[in-house]
């Protein structure tokens, strides 16, 4: 695994149509450690409706597999970019 991408009151819809595009693994750290593989719907929905606070993630980290993932999702959380180009 590469780098940590914090995250902090991201768009939550955005976020999902994000991950979606990823290549490889991307895991959600809670607080408590839970690793959470969210390429898996289950997993979406089990650590997401967890974290959400008013629509928001309030705190969590991800972790990538791919580095260009972990580029995808830092300049997502950075700047709310989802990543695609739409013409």
């Amino acid at each position: 695994m590469t780098t940590v991408v914090s995250l902090h009151n991201i768009d939550v819809s955005k976020f999902l149509a994000v991950l979606d595009t990823c290549k490889g693994n991307v895991y959600l750290v809670t607080r408590e450690g839970d690793h959470l593989n969210l390429k898996s719907k289950l997993c979406q929905l089990i650590g997401l409706t967890q974290l959400i606070e008013g629509g928001r993630i309030a705190e969590a980290y991800i972790l990538c597999d791919n580095p260009e993932d972990e580029s995808k999702l830092f300049r997502f959380g950075l700047f709310g970019e989802s990543g695609t180009k739409t013409a």
